[in-house]
């Protein structure tokens, strides 16, 4: 389970640093950073997801310039006042974005910039047409609950990996490009086992945000069938993932899911002889079952929760973004029923608007409420004051 998050000059959060537990819900006003502490983790995630992955969704953000903080290293007193216009207090230093978590045994960290002879002006180097594209200028993976020198277990700085193997530190790797992660590179679990266990664990992290439910969407169709124990993101496998909550899941939680938000329904697969899976609901008063052609946005939407959330396989970490979208106001109670339940097989995120959605997943004992509020353009958490903050330090570059 993680146990802290924290996040320095992305977008709007300057150094934000979360405590985190079981069931967590991040609420706050429009504008106050909930979509950018959404977007901060997948990045994380992103780094353990193959080659270039972490570069690539930082390109479709609009590059790293757009990521990074625009406002002042520092705020004054007087600026906080509005005394004076906020105004640049120092010389910036070269820019850097920085991600990490702690778990309950192993924490890991990452620190993104430009190259050297981009916008950082460090070192002389041909010119590219690529200098704006960001490099990983350190990752660290460390034991305990936050990182000191003492507790990294995996050091990397540029192109040089090192594993610590009791009091010394042993070469791993001393050519892992800039662009392009330790997790690519560092494949062997006997030469760095720490690699090994904090890559799968990222892997397992399941991002469920938007589902379609247009006409044209993917869930709306039959499709050839796959025993599916993770629906996609996309939910184009439903009918499948379904089946395989009814064949090899909790069956009875999936039963109790439907009839909770539609009283006297059940959903039932049929298969065709050629292998198509199709979705039928049935409803009370009905004298034939609707397929899922026939659902409407928010009934369907709903049913691609229930099969998210009900998995057969249960991730480490499942985030939810804004689960109420399209979805009617007297479901999100049900809704809330079924993600508390999740929340007993994984640690499970919840970013939300929605009042009464909140106001029943409150009731869990696991459930732990984060507001995020924003203050000169900085995201801040509610109450929390400098003791309130977990312990986090960023390694040092070099």
């Amino acid at each position: 389970m993680l146990t802290t998050l924290a996040i320095a000059n992305y977008r709007s959060l300057l150094d934000l640093k979360l405590s985190l537990g079981q069931l967590t819900v991040i609420v706050g006003q429009n504008g106050s950073g909930k979509s950018n502490l959404y977007k901060a983790l997948r990045l994380l995630a992103d780094t353990s997801r193959g080659e270039s992955n972490v570069i690539n969704a930082l390109a479709m953000e609009g590059g790293l310039p757009s990521t990074f903080w625009a406002g002042p290293n520092n705020l004054s007193a007087a600026m906080k006042r509005g005394d004076v216009p906020i105004e640049a207090t120092s010389k910036r230093k070269a820019q850097r974005l920085k991600l990490g978590f702690a778990g309950d045994d192993l924490g890991y960290a990452v620190t993104l910039g430009y190259p050297a002879y981009g916008k950082d002006q460090d070192s002389p180097a041909p010119p590219s047409a690529f200098k704006l594209d960001p490099e990983i200028k350190k990752e660290v993976i460390f034991g305990g609950p936050f990182y000191r020198p003492n507790t990294a277990l995996v050091d990397r700085s540029g192109y040089i990996a090192q594993v610590r193997d009791g009091r010394k530190w042993q070469l791993a790797s001393s050519h892992i490009p800039p662009y392009t992660s330790m997790f690519d590179q560092l494949s062997d679990p006997k030469v760095a086992p720490e690699v090994f266990h904090v890559r799968h664990m990222i892997r397992q992290w399941r991002f469920y945000d938007h589902f379609r439910t247009d006409q044209d969407a993917p869930a709306r169709k039959s499709s050839i069938g796959t025993r599916t124990p993770v629906l996609s993101a996309d939910g184009r496998d439903l009918a499948a993932a379904l089946q395989t909550i009814i064949e090899i899941g909790d069956h009875n939680s999936l039963n109790a899911a439907i009839d909770d938000a539609f009283p006297g329904s059940y959903i039932d697969i049929t298969r065709s002889e050629d292998g198509l899976f199709t979705l039928n609901l049935y409803q009370p008063g009905m004298l034939r079952a609707l397929t899922g052609a026939e659902l409407s946005d928010g009934t369907l939407r709903f049913i691609l929760w229930v099969a998210a959330l009900l998995t057969p396989r249960p991730p480490a970490l499942m985030v939810l973004n804004e689960p109420e979208t399209s979805l009617h106001p007297d479901l999100l109670p049900a809704l809330a029923r079924l993600i508390v339940k999740a929340s007993e097989h994984s640690q499970v995120w919840v970013i939300s608007h929605a009042e009464s959605l909140v106001e029943t997943l409150k009731k869990a004992r696991q459930c732990d409420i984060i507001e995020l509020y924003k203050e000169n353009g900085q995201t801040l958490v509610r109450n929390q004051e400098i003791l309130d903050e977990p312990a986090w330090h960023w390694p040092n570059e070099g």
